[in-house]
């Protein structure tokens, strides 16, 4: 059979239909690009926002339409935390939650429309991955241990199931002879790994698992923690990062910077304990990389507030900034909170994106002119570049192409607010 496949949101949906197709191709099923193409349409999907949900609808509806007499799976968040609405764009497609993704196979070989949204996920075995270009993205962990008021992927990767580490460094040691050269470690808050596991080892112990456990040239890029747990394993963490197999990257994500919106956030930490955090990372790698994301407008957020969140933003010069504006997301106490016009969240957002503008140009800005070492790993968005990774994981578009899996000196000569640029004679 032939099957197309479409992949939208973060990187848990890129590993889950990576999961996917390694199965599907094990079972003897062939990818093609386009979906005229295809016996069997799968949409993997995101649920986290409103806008993307209303494009993946779309989406869903006119490839339901164009092509009636095709098998069609739709997977991922979307599936599971709004079935009703998929069904009624798409009612002939079968469902597929995030944790049901191992029996992908079975699902597209039925004669029959399945719905399979209930259960956990499978962590008895981790799947081989196919890597895009020289990087690859590995799954840790799903689920959170927070109830934050905005979020409705809770809904979708709710309980908590990290894979075991002798599983993860098997395939981080697999990944690697195939040339793989970062591994991006990733979950729904990957600070919360190995709470389920019966030693309760943690994401450092982890990371040294890995690093003693595998050998090569390879770098690892450790994904998102929410901030209350970060704290809790900071200091065995920055020692883990003392590798120099570790892009020394974090992203914690602040969501504001007022107190009493963290409240109405249910987030569990202050402003003060974030900076801390920030503190401890810069004191021990200056140059880190610290992303964040931050929602502006979210119920409870007055002009005060607001500008609370302006000065730390200030205050702290995040190399990288996340924004949304708040929008409402079923089954969220949020949604049924007094909300904030949407002209003031747009007009907030676009005060608070022209200060990360700033910060950012002063940020990237900093390299020009300088000689900087960085890891080719990934083809470029503009024809004729690739892309390449500092050590502190900031971007670097190199012309003209070098090989994937190589360390090059480049020397920048441009920047944007969110990455530098440069030439290498390699």
């Amino acid at each position: 059979m032939k099957y197309y496949i479409e992949t939208y949101g973060c990187s848990l949906s890129e590993f889950d239909s990576a999961v996917a197709e390694s199965m599907l191709s094990r079972g003897g099923h062939v990818r093609v690009s386009t979906p005229e193409e295809a016996d069997c349409l799968l949409v993997n999907t995101c649920a986290v926002r409103l806008d993307t949900e209303q494009r993946i609808a779309e989406r869903l509806q006119e490839l339901a339409s164009r092509f009636p007499s095709k098998k069609m799976v739709v997977m991922g968040c979307l599936a599971k935390a709004r079935p009703g609405l998929v069904a009624r764009v798409a009612p002939k497609a079968s469902l597929l939650s995030p944790q049901n993704v191992t029996k992908v196979l079975e699902v597209v070989e039925s004669g029959q429309r399945e719905v399979l949204l209930e259960g956990s996920r499978d962590t008895s075995s981790l799947p081989l991955i196919s890597p895009r270009d020289a990087n690859a993205s590995i799954m840790i962990q799903e689920g959170c241990l927070g109830d934050c008021s905005f979020c409705i992927t809770k809904v979708a990767r709710r309980q908590i199931k990290s894979y075991a580490p002798r599983q993860i460094v098997e395939l981080v040691r697999e990944l690697v002879s195939r040339g793989v050269v970062e591994i991006r470690l990733t979950g729904v808050d990957v600070g919360a790994y190995g709470w389920d596991l019966a030693k309760r080892p943690m994401l450092p112990d982890l990371l040294r698992s890995i690093l003693e456990g595998v050998e090569g040239d390879y770098m690892l890029r450790v994904g998102m923690m929410t901030p209350d747990l970060a704290l809790e394993i900071i200091d065995d963490l920055l020692e883990a990062y003392q590798d120099e197999r570790v892009f020394k990257y974090f992203h914690l994500p602040v969501q504001s910077g007022d107190d009493e919106v963290l409240k109405a956030m249910n987030r569990k930490y202050t402003v003060e304990e974030y900076k801390e955090l920030h503190r401890k990372i810069k004191s021990k790698y200056p140059d880190a990389m610290i992303a964040t994301d931050i929602i502006v407008g979210h119920p409870g957020e007055d002009e005060e507030a607001f500008e609370n969140t302006v000065k730390l933003v200030r205050e702290l010069r995040f190399e990288k900034v996340h924004l949304a504006q708040y929008s409402i997301r079923p089954h969220t106490r949020a949604a049924a909170m007094p909300q904030v016009p949407d002209g003031v969240k747009k007009a907030r957002s676009k005060l608070l994106n022209a200060v990360i503008e700033e910060i950012g140009l002063s940020v990237m800005g900093s390299y020009y002119g300088k000689r900087v070492e960085a890891l080719v790993t990934e083809r470029g968005h503009r024809e004729g570049t690739v892309t390449a990774r500092m050590r502190n994981y900031i971007p670097v578009v190199v012309s003209p192409p070098v090989p994937y899996g190589r360390w090059v000196r480049v020397e920048i000569t441009d920047y944007t607010f969110f990455d530098i640029r440069g030439k290498t004679n390699l």
